[in-house]
């Protein structure tokens, strides 16, 4: 167990620390543009997923954790301590960004570009098929799983890459919560839990009745 949380933990870190950097870093240098910055989250997602996936999944997204446990491949109690850790994880690594660049572009913060129901709606189905995909590619057992994290940072890339600039396109509860908490930009922080907590879980009943019945 230990050396799951601690691997959850230096993933979730690392992932939100490099992600919101690159949202700081290109609103004060204009050097990475959009795509840059979907580019960052999609490659540290798939680099992180090589790094800890043989050591405790690399979930990394309390919104996963859920839909894994939904599906029955973690316990209710380990479920908890990865979920802890992530949103501690997330906290700690906006801090980071805090204490190296300032209060910058809200550190990263998600928020919605136009209403917060478009926001939630589009969270919603950003993670369902991501968390489709994490299925697809790392649970199933006709998956190639030495390719999960190509398929899973490409997902997360190109859906940050298309979705970001409307709805911020977190999917992911711990990315949102770091930044909004510690930036103190937490209005429309509930979407950014619930929306990907929602569509994880949906995924997750969706995926069992496709593949399991």
């Amino acid at each position: 167990m230990k050396k799951k949380l601690i691997s959850e933990f230096l993933g979730t870190y690392f992932l939100i620390f490099a992600g919101t950097a690159a949202v700081v870093i290109d609103q004060m240098t204009k050097s990475l543009t959009h795509v840059g910055v979907a580019l960052t989250f999609g490659f540290v997602v798939m680099a992180l997923i090589f790094t800890f996936g043989h050591l405790s999944g690399a979930h990394f997204n309390p919104a996963v954790t859920l839909g894994f446990l939904i599906h029955g491949d973690i316990e209710k109690r380990e479920a908890l301590f990865y979920i802890v850790v992530q949103i501690l994880a997330g906290i700690i690594a906006s801090a980071t960004v805090l204490s190296l660049f300032g209060n910058v572009a809200s550190l990263g913060a998600t928020l919605p570009r136009g209403s917060g129901l478009q926001s939630f709606i589009m969270e919603f189905i950003l993670t369902f098929f991501l968390m489709l995909v994490i299925f697809g590619s790392a649970v199933h057992g006709k998956a190639v799983k030495e390719f999960a994290g190509i398929a899973i940072g490409a997902t997360v890339g190109l859906e940050a890459m298309f979705a970001g600039p409307i709805c911020g396109a977190s999917m992911n509860p711990a990315r949102s919560i770091g930044p909004s908490l510690v930036s103190g930009h937490t209005d429309y922080l509930w979407i950014y839990i619930l929306a990907p907590i929602l569509g994880a879980c949906c995924a997750a009943v969706i995926y069992k009745l496709l593949h399991e019945s």
